[in-house]
């Protein structure tokens, strides 16, 4: 029996063509063009990337001054879940952070993690605010729960820095959302 080479090779390509353009076609349309809908219909967020590989949904944002993280956290799992499935959302804030703020909070974080390892959740804003008031006045702070992070937001003047620390113990070790 002799194969011949050029149907063969034909096939080959024209077969790989469907399954990785449908592959494509559905990341595109079923699951990003949804999300992407989603994130860019919440007030004060500017969609900076978005990348949906593997088993998590990394979505990066920029936000105005004032807008709550864990507002656009719940806003994204509960309006862009049938996009998400069973994806893990890992969102990134990027912004314009300061040295001084970058500073502060390195300051602050060995009260931050004493609080977030015994579960003391109700210190951080306290010892925050104390913190911010004891470095003048010009360094604003909010912190806000919910059920999977702490989210922390430093602010002074146009600069931003936010946090967003799980409240799962096993990965308190390293801060991803750092």
């Amino acid at each position: 029996m002799k194969i011949r080479l050029l149907p063969v090779l034909t096939s080959v390509v024209i077969s790989a063509a469907v399954l990785f353009g449908g592959y494509f076609g559905y990341q595109s349309y079923a699951m990003e063009n949804p999300l992407n809908k989603v994130v860019s219909s919440i007030p004060g967020v500017e969609l900076v990337s978005m990348n949906l590989g593997g088993a998590e949904a990394t979505v990066e944002v920029k936000l105005q001054p004032g807008t709550s993280v864990r507002e656009v956290y719940a806003r994204i799992m509960k309006e862009g879940g049938s996009a998400l499935g069973k994806k893990e959302l890992d969102l990134k804030v990027v912004g314009s952070e300061s040295q001084k703020l970058d500073a502060w909070w390195s300051s602050a974080l060995f009260e931050v993690a004493q609080a977030m390892e015994t579960k003391q959740y109700a210190q951080i804003p306290a010892t925050l605010e104390a913190r911010a008031q004891q470095s003048g006045g010009g360094l604003k702070v909010t912190t806000e729960m919910d059920n999977k992070f702490v989210y922390i937001t430093l602010s002074e003047g146009a600069n931003s820095k936010y946090v967003m620390l799980p409240r799962t113990p096993s990965k308190l070790g390293v801060w991803p959302n750092e």
